[in-house]
């Protein structure tokens, strides 16, 4: 076994020190994808996608070169492993790799401003007091105007760190948003309790798990262990502490 030293790359990941955490970049793979796309000199934006319309499947002529259409989408697939805040945006945009159109490629070019522009961001691994699992999620109900499905989300952090994210289409469709927001909660508390028992297995510190939601309407699937729960009318934010196993809100 051989010191290599410090940490400098690791998979095509820049790996650099920031006080006392590490910063997980791919600044030199965005540059390439910029280049590839002939977008290195393109204007700026400042946001990933545009939230006012929604891309319609058949919407707009076919694109000249549909290969390098997929090409592009998959790179930025794996940019998404140090950059979250893509996920949604290039999810929305890999939907249409199969019948890529005008429209779609209008979205991708806007991915890739958006990355010209931010090209210093990254994923910051810092030491943490806490131990505990924090989920995040959310839906969108009905996002999809073809097919109506909902979109799931969610963000896992371990103490302050992001360990794991997902934005992702939903199999069927919700009748309600209260049942796109259930999907949507299932599919983070899952990956959640897998990471806790992957930590377990690493002989980690016990870790509570906690989960946080924008909707009441969730709250009524869940049996409170606590008799006094209230949940003030001006905040929609409800919180869940997994803590041995059975649920418990706060």
């Amino acid at each position: 076994m051989k010191d290599l030293g410090e940490l400098h790359h690791f998979l095509g990941m820049h790996v650099q020190r920031c006080g006392d955490g590490l910063l997980l970049s791919q600044r030199q793979y965005m540059l390439e994808i910029l280049d590839r796309a002939g977008m290195a000199e393109c204007k700026l934006c400042s946001t990933p996608v545009d939230t006012n319309p929604k891309v319609v499947a058949a919407d707009g002529a076919p694109v000249s070169d549909p290969t390098d259409f997929r090409s592009l989408a998959g790179a930025l697939q794996y940019l998404t492993f140090t950059r979250p805040d893509i996920s949604y945006a290039v999810q929305q945009v890999c939907l249409h790799m199969h019948d890529p159109r005008e429209p779609h490629l209008a979205a991708l070019k806007r991915i890739l401003r958006y990355v010209r522009g931010t090209l210093h961001l990254g994923l910051l691994l810092r030491p943490s007091s806490s131990t505990d699992l924090q989920v995040y999620t959310d839906a969108d109900w009905a996002g999809y105007p073809d097919t109506r499905k909902s979109t799931s989300g969610y963000a896992v952090f371990l103490g302050d760190n992001l360990v794991s994210w997902s934005s992702k289409r939903q199999n069927t469709v919700s009748r309600s948003s209260a049942e796109a927001e259930y999907r949507a909660v299932a599919n983070g508390v899952a990956e959640a309790s897998w990471l806790r028992q992957l930590l377990q297995e690493l002989h980690a510190p016990f870790v509570a798990l906690h989960w946080y939601t924008v909707t009441t309407s969730v709250l009524s699937t869940c049996r409170p262990t606590q008799s006094n729960i209230s949940v003030p009318r001006t905040s929609r934010l409800i919180s869940t502490s997994f803590a041995n196993g059975s649920p418990s809100v706060i």
